[in-house]
């Protein structure tokens, strides 16, 4: 374990309870919970690195290029959804027997106002909110008390993974699976970006903007 202070031990775990229990806790408060999570979390961070919480979540000013966010990250969210649609989840569903369970998005078939509105939810509470969440806090907080040996990052990305995945229940076996793989593949790419919360932000939005089209339009 990496040296750390008393508060940088109790400030996560405070806020790990506390963001468990808005998830797991009698009060449920959907679309706007990782919104909110996200919040606390910028606000722990402030306190634990010193008014610095932002860099320490991964965004990084010198990163947030043209070519990185609306070029690279693009490609990249293309590439992965095509891994997606073409090997992931046919393979999967061979595996389990049974489909991805995608009724939560009936309604979006060719509605297009309720697709607009879904565009900018998915963009805010699981583009930047799963991210800050999971890549940005959960996957930085791992790195500060276990390190970046191999064998560490290796856990980190298969244990968050499993997490990411289990909180797609809704999606049944198949897609908590699928969403598994994915939230690890977005885990790779942060790490290999070394850290770079804005671009796997992105990732995860353009995914998220192409898979829309495709409910829209009713395909797949």
């Amino acid at each position: 374990m990496n040296k750390i202070s008393l508060p940088q031990v109790l400030i996560p775990l405070i806020t790990i309870a506390i963001i468990c229990f808005l998830w797991f806790g009698p009060i449920h408060i959907d679309f706007i919970e990782n919104i909110i999570i996200s919040i606390l979390i910028i606000i722990a961070n402030y306190i634990e690195y010193k008014g610095k919480p932002f860099s320490a979540l991964g965004f990084k000013r010198e990163k947030f290029t043209f070519k990185n966010i609306f070029v690279l990250a693009p490609l990249v969210a293309l590439g992965l959804f095509a891994f997606y649609v073409f090997v992931l989840v046919p393979g999967i569903t061979k595996l389990t027997g049974a489909s991805i369970d995608y009724s939560s998005f009936d309604q979006l078939k060719g509605n297009l106002p309720a697709c607009l509105i879904a565009l900018a939810l998915v963009w805010v509470s699981a583009g930047f909110g799963e991210e800050i969440i999971f890549r940005g806090y959960f996957m930085r907080q791992f790195v500060k008390f276990f390190g970046e040996s191999k064998v560490s990052i290796l856990l980190n990305i298969v244990l968050l993974a499993c997490f990411f995945g289990f909180m797609h229940s809704y999606q049944g076996i198949t897609g908590q699976l699928v969403t598994g793989i994915v939230g690890a593949l977005l885990a790779l790419i942060f790490y290999l970006r070394k850290y770079d919360l804005w671009f796997v932000i992105a990732v995860h939005g353009f995914f998220d903007t192409i898979a829309l089209i495709c409910i829209y339009f009713g395909l797949g």
